[in-house]
């Protein structure tokens, strides 16, 4: 795990020159560590090295993790598809929910998200590709689910969310992404607040940075090959 520290700046390395190969400002690109399968102290040599915000797939394993590391003011983000039985862990224990596919789920989340606390960050999971195995609302509906979710309470609407298929070519990968860069567009032109494009992960944050991503998900390439779950 000493290697994480290594890893995590050479990861801000990639995001810097991609951002200034177009144009950006590096700043404008936030960096996810994304901590799944990987034990509490991988977090914690993360966060020593300066990683404020880590990215969790799995319910119970994200939470035990907040709750274990909770003196340490981490940001939380539940990245991974969401059903309903298991949102009330969701909203008590992470600040941010990049996988909103259906208004039952956002609703749940907001009634369930305490009072006390800020509102719940959430994204709206695009499904780019069209591919069936894949969560995600299609894009001719995303307009309609994110202005559903911005009108609830307890939730904070920041953005799209989006995992386009694997692949090397280079020009359907930037299409995939600019179909999320447009959609935030329309959203913010129709009077929603929208900031975030969330997309991007260890294989691709450069063209996820040139199509404007605003927050990339890196995982593989900080903490190495995935653990089993």
């Amino acid at each position: 795990m000493t290697s994480i520290s290594t890893n995590l700046q050479a990861v801000r390395d990639r995001i810097r020159a991609a951002a200034e190969a177009c144009g950006r400002r590096p700043a404008e690109v936030e960096l996810l560590a994304v901590s799944k399968t990987w034990p509490a102290a991988a977090v914690r040599v993360a966060a020593a090295a300066g990683q404020h915000a880590f990215g969790e797939n799995y319910v119970q394993e994200g939470c035990a993790k907040a709750e274990a590391l909770a003196e340490l003011g981490l940001e939380w983000h539940f990245i991974g598809p969401l059903q309903s039985n298991p949102t009330r862990p969701v909203a008590q224990h992470f600040d941010w929910v990049h996988s909103i596919d259906r208004l039952k789920i956002a609703e749940r989340l907001s009634a369930q998200r305490d009072v006390h606390r800020p509102p719940l960050n959430v994204c709206i999971q695009v499904n780019v590709s069209g591919e069936l195995s894949k969560s995600g609302v299609a894009p001719e509906a995303a307009e309609a689910l994110a202005r559903a979710v911005a009108a609830l309470p307890r939730l904070r609407l920041r953005g799209l969310m989006c995992i386009p298929e694997p692949t090397d070519d280079a020009a359907l990968l930037a299409a995939r992404f600019g179909v999320l860069r447009a959609l935030q567009r329309k959203l913010a032109e129709g009077g929603l607040a929208v900031d975030t494009l969330s997309m991007g992960m260890s294989h691709d944050l450069e063209a996820a940075v040139a199509a404007g991503a605003t927050l990339v998900r890196v995982g593989t390439a900080i903490f190495g090959e995935r653990r089993q779950a």
